[in-house]
């Protein structure tokens, strides 16, 4: 029984296949087409899907879209009609697309999967089926948890209808318990904000995310933001449940989030414009959301479990990607019981669209022994130095045979404050690097933070980076006493770990503040002393376990700054291709492709 999940044309575009219910294959179109965020039907993805499961088009059972399309235009359709004569505009630009391409979805499915083999016939239609958007996201979810119950939460800004939804999970059945509809949407109204801070819509809540900890909680200003969104812009009711504001959100009646000019007057602040001045003032704002949405998902969360009855966790959808919000929600909860797989947006939805077909109604046996490795993307272990520099004389490189003398290398670059691109094995599913297209460096070092941001990632000095550390370690050196494989929660470093030093690491005027105290691991520590944590298994990834171990064997820690292979703007790399033209294009000091280590002569 061969399955082909497909995303597609709004965000996050990917491909994922299982064989019999074991995943073979999963990727987003972005790491091919090398358009961040692609939202193009992903040729490219299947084609490897298909190749990785050495597999014909022809041979695939089923071919399963991660939504329902008309119930899609259903729900676009009532809100041009309810919200009439506004939203002409709208209605104008996005009508014909659906009626020329999406009403005809079958058509346009066929018409894209006749480009990846010509010699499929209309018959393959029959093999069609689309899941709801949500219900893809509780699949993904819950079938890839080690549960055999649980309560589920997906939330994002919107599917067809639900923007947050509650299921049960039980065996190989999900059963919808509960639903918020548009255009109630808490991942709108977190959008909203990142909007109105001056960051990319769907790809740049990781940034307020990140920027929300520079905002002061005891400046009276953050409380009157706090009051100021609760009264004005959102009611939160106590099961989690939210209602907007509509005279303050614009993407109902036209093509654009807010109604910027009530904002500016409500907030008394102007809409900060991308790459400007960052001040206190929005620092503080984002804090406020921030806080506010931890809110939001805690209230939900216990509503969750208390209508499933269930003391298990699974959350998915864009908004569980805030790995801020998910941290938080450990503490209050107080239970280790919450799972969230690394590719939870949108990129998920075709993993989950499969797993919802083969098991959901069909007995098909589950297997919850098993982790879930996220290392589903291509690999390329036939690598020639030769062909991947074309001649280039400026980099060097040298083989290493044996994988004790590469660890015990790589190692001493490291501590020795060196910056290595790691390239190994198969790519990481989802937006985290995990330790196979990753960017390593020591995280004890000062000064490291800056340097990688401006020199080599080319990205705002304010936001952090995530640190890898063994899975054994990682309670006697953060607040946390559970394990985080995908890089999904945050934890605070132990007090034992916080020391006061002079100077500012992050080189920003908005962190007067926060001059007194750092961490022993400042490259990795944020301003409020949390971190993205990745804790790291030998089973789930045995040669960057080997590299953990043997830089604790050197300094008595097994952790390191870890983040991902690729420069602002652009895709985490796929191939070594593209791995050594970033090496060439930035600051890195070394660049480890499997077994061979690159140099600049």
């Amino acid at each position: 029984m061969v399955l082909l999940g497909i995303s597609a044309y709004y965000h996050d575009s990917a491909a994922a296949l299982i064989q019999d219910g074991k995943i073979i294959a999963a990727v987003q179109e972005e790491r091919f087409s090398r358009k961040k965020n692609d939202n193009s039907f992903p040729i490219n993805s299947c084609i490897y899907c298909l190749e990785q499961a050495k597999l014909k088009l022809s041979d695939v059972d089923k071919i399963v879209f991660y939504e329902k399309p008309f119930l899609k235009f259903e729900r676009i359709m009532d809100t041009h009609l309810n919200n009439v004569p506004n939203g002409l505009i709208s209605f104008v630009s996005s009508i014909p697309d659906w009626i020329s391409k999406k009403i005809y979805f079958k058509r346009l499915l066929f018409k894209e999967l006749k480009l990846i083999d010509v010699s499929i016939t209309k018959e393959i239609k029959e093999r069609f089926q689309f899941v709801e958007h949500h219900l893809s996201h509780a699949a993904a979810v819950f079938f890839t948890s080690n549960y055999l119950e649980s309560a589920i939460l997906t939330i994002d800004g919107v599917g067809e209808h639900a923007t947050t939804s509650i299921f049960k999970g039980e065996g190989n059945n999900i059963e919808l318990i509960k639903e918020i509809h548009f255009p109630d949407s808490i991942g709108l109204l977190y959008s909203a904000f990142t909007y109105f801070l001056g960051f990319k819509v769907n790809s740049g809540e990781y940034k307020l995310m990140g920027l929300a900890p520079y905002g002061d909680p005891k400046n009276p200003e953050t409380s009157k933001y706090i009051d100021l969104i609760r009264n004005k812009l959102v009611r939160i009711n106590q099961d989690g449940s939210v209602k907007l504001n509509m005279k303050y959100f614009g993407f109902t009646r036209r093509m654009k989030m807010i109604e910027v000019r009530k904002w500016e007057k409500l907030f008394e602040l102007k809409k900060r414009e991308p790459e400007s001045k960052i001040l206190q003032k929005h620092c503080n704002l984002a804090w406020a959301i921030q806080n506010i949405t931890e809110d939001i998902i805690y209230l939900l969360a216990v509503t969750a479990q208390k209508v499933t009855n269930s003391e298990n966790l699974c959350i998915a959808g864009g908004v569980a990607l805030n790995c801020v919000a998910n941290g938080k929600l450990l503490e209050k909860l107080k239970t280790n019981n919450i799972y969230i797989q690394p590719a939870s947006g949108d990129a998920g939805g075709a993993l989950g669209a499969i797993l919802a077909s083969y098991f959901i109604g069909t007995g098909n046996e589950r297997n919850i022994n098993m982790k879930f490795d996220p290392f589903l993307g291509p690999s390329y272990f036939n690598v020639k130095p030769e062909s991947l520099l074309k001649g280039n004389n400026s980099i060097n490189y040298t083989s290493y045979a044996n994988e004790k003398e590469l660890v015990d290398r790589i190692s001493d670059l490291i501590l020795e404050g060196k910056i290595v691109g790691w390239f190994q094995g198969r790519m990481e599913y989802g937006p985290r690097a995990l330790g196979n297209r990753s960017i390593l460096a020591d995280a004890r070092h000062q000064k490291i933070h800056s340097f990688i941001n401006e020199k080599i990632k080319k990205r705002e000095n304010f936001r952090p980076f995530a640190p890898s550390v063994l899975e054994e370690d990682v309670s006697s050196i953060f607040n946390f006493e559970t394990v985080s494989p995908y890089m999904l929660f945050t934890g605070t470093v132990r007090e034992g770990y916080r020391k006061k030093i002079s100077g500012n690491n992050y080189d920003l005027p908005i962190l007067e503040r926060f001059e007194i105290e750092r961490s022993s691991f400042p490259a990795i520590t944020h301003v409020d002393y949390s971190s993205r944590i990745q804790t790291v298994d030998a089973n789930l990834n045995p040669l960057y376990y080997k590299l953990l171990s043997k830089i604790k064997e050197k300094t008595g820690f097994g952790i390191v700054l870890n983040t991902s292979l690729n420069i602002r703007g652009e895709p985490m790399v796929c191939s070594p291709f593209e791995a050594i033209s970033c090496f060439k294009n930035t600051h890195m000091d070394y660049l480890v492709i499997n077994d061979y280590l690159f140099e600049r002569s």
